[in-house]
């Protein structure tokens, strides 16, 4: 995780850590992921600069995923999230639940959380999308109803302090 150490954290905060490394831990084919808050920025994240997902699996290397850093997976998430939700209201469509991008050499997925928020995954090309989307749904869940705006504000805080 880029975010620091969970101790001093609320249980709610730590439970969110807790969900996001389980999503990467479980999920097999998934490189990174981030939750970004309504605004722009990044609340969550997983590091995808290390080169090893958890557990010992090989995680993608050099240009095949965002570069540089986490915050990279955040920006693309908040900017798929932008797009679509002004695609949407073009169309009157609604609200936009999920959008998958599937590139030659990844796949990138963005699912809305209840309060705007919006949880982004990186992961190969060949993972099986059902269970990414599934696993997502899991987290909106589990994490949309404690998304509250103080510890939206702790957990900017804790990113903060870890950069």
């Amino acid at each position: 995780m880029t975010a620091p150490s969970t101790l001093g954290l609320s249980t709610e905060a730590r439970n969110l850590h807790w969900l996001l490394s389980n999503l990467v831990e479980e999920v097999p084919g998934v490189h990174s992921v981030t939750v970004v808050s309504s605004d722009g920025l990044m609340l969550l994240s997983s590091d995808p600069g290390l080169g090893l997902a958890p557990e010992g699996r090989r995680q993608h290397d050099g240009p095949k995923g965002p570069r540089g850093s986490s915050a990279d997976l955040a920006t693309i998430v908040s900017g798929i999230g932008s797009l679509t939700i002004g695609a949407a209201k073009l169309m009157d469509g609604g609200g936009v639940k999920q959008t998958m991008v599937a590139m030659d050499e990844g796949s990138v997925f963005v699912m809305s959380i209840s309060d705007g928020s919006l949880l982004g995954v990186h992961a190969t090309p060949d993972c099986d999308m059902s269970v990414v989307a599934y696993h997502m749904a899991l987290f909106v869940g589990r994490a949309g109803h404690v998304l509250t705006p103080e510890l939206r504000s702790e957990l900017r805080k804790s990113m903060e302090s870890a950069q």
